[in-house]
């Protein structure tokens, strides 16, 4: 094969950074490897392609050729040094995982044996309103595996245990070692007889069927915290599926879900409650009593209130979750027209009428508006 200039070789310019040159021939040597590229020229273009990078990813070696070409590197070309790219990662893409060069194992795999910890759970529970704001404990009952109570654990029927596998020697691995012309690699497989567990399983136990892992019903008490919302999420360290292999539980994550209240309704901290008036009440001012999540309490209604004004009671909203303290209630009122009246209601509010005039004049803000300003936007 003619010798090309190595730039042209790995595509690349010649102000490439080094960055640019590696990843370059990551991407060549991919596409031509012998064992992936089953052309009759792929072995030479490999080697090409390794040696345009052993000059090109060597600072030394790149700057003597930029200036001399081939001729001036005398004895400083060839094949690449092997420690400037991680081959180990190189190979793993073409076979899976790959020892390195001469048998020695390259980047270390995990075994399928290690210690493993267990899947999550989720458990989605209603709350009613006030126990959302108050906090409360509740019963819960979940299922989840746990321990298989026969075998123990081992997978095995009673009276008997696994025995180590003959055909991996217990390893959990297979090992085939192949020779290329860039010396030995070894491939580590999990073993396909024991399923890289190291170990076989003759008369599987009956209950967890060779698992050694059973589905049980979980009860527990759980407290709910004061000032949960609805989505709010619930951990409970080490309640969920059991690991493996030595591996700690998972967790159980609850999922607050809560009922809509008939009248209450929550933004944040603040509790918002919308409250229906007469115009009498409006008009002459009143004294009313208005629903709490503490209960009812007794509030001052002055004359001449109008529709969408706001009204704070201190500390009668949720308490917050991360300080102390509560939010407060805010009080919208509503001005109820009445639909039907009597002949007597009618006649009062004729000669009403005719004391109040006939103009009428545009509102500046509509309640949306003044609720935006009471709620920060």
């Amino acid at each position: 094969m003619a010798q090309r200039d190595y730039y042209e070789v790995l595509g690349v310019p010649r102000d490439a950074s080094a960055e640019d040159i590696k990843n370059a021939f990551r991407r060549l040597a991919r596409q031509y490897h012998p064992d992936v590229n089953r052309e009759p020229d792929a072995e030479e273009k490999f080697k090409e392609i390794n040696e345009a990078y052993g000059v090109l990813s060597d600072a030394e070696k790149r700057a003597t050729y930029d200036r001399y070409g081939r001729a001036g590197l005398g004895d400083m070309g060839g094949m690449p040094d092997f420690t400037t790219v991680d081959f180990a990662d190189l190979f793993e893409e073409f076979f899976g995982a790959f020892g390195g060069f001469g048998g020695a194992r390259g980047r270390q795999q995990p075994r399928r044996n290690a210690p493993r910890r267990g899947a999550d759970l989720a458990y989605r529970l209603s709350l009613t309103f006030e126990e959302a704001v108050f906090g409360t404990e509740k019963e819960i009952e979940f299922t989840r595996e746990e321990t298989c109570s026969a075998c123990r654990g081992t997978g095995a029927e009673p009276g008997t245990s696994p025995t180590r596998c003959t055909n991996c020697g217990g390893t959990g691995e297979i090992r085939q070692v192949r020779q290329t012309f860039l010396g030995q690699m070894v491939q580590v497989a999990p073993c396909p007889v024991c399923q890289g567990q190291g170990q076989v399983i003759q008369s599987p136990c009956r209950v967890c069927r060779g698992t050694g892992l059973e589905r049980r019903s979980r009860k527990l008490l759980v407290r709910i915290p004061a000032g949960v919302d609805n989505g709010s999420q619930i951990r409970l360290a080490g309640e969920g599926q059991p690991g493996a292999y030595g591996g700690p539980n998972g967790n159980l994550y609850i999922e607050v879900q809560v009922k809509p209240h008939p009248f209450f309704q929550r933004r944040g901290d603040t509790v918002l409650l919308n409250l229906s008036i007469n115009v009498a009440q409006a008009a002459l001012g009143a004294e009313v009593e208005v629903p709490t999540v503490d209960g009812p309490t007794r509030l001052s209604i002055p004359a001449g209130t109008q529709p969408g004004k706001v009204f704070t009671l201190k500390g009668k909203g949720v308490p917050h979750t991360r300080s102390s303290g509560r939010g407060d209630q805010l009080v919208i009122i509503n001005v109820e027209v009445p639909t039907r009246l009597t002949s007597e209601q009618r006649r009062l509010f004729e000669q009403l009428a005719a004391t109040l005039g006939s103009d009428v004049r545009p509102q500046e803000k509509n309640f949306f508006d003044k609720l935006k300003e009471v709620l920060g936007g």
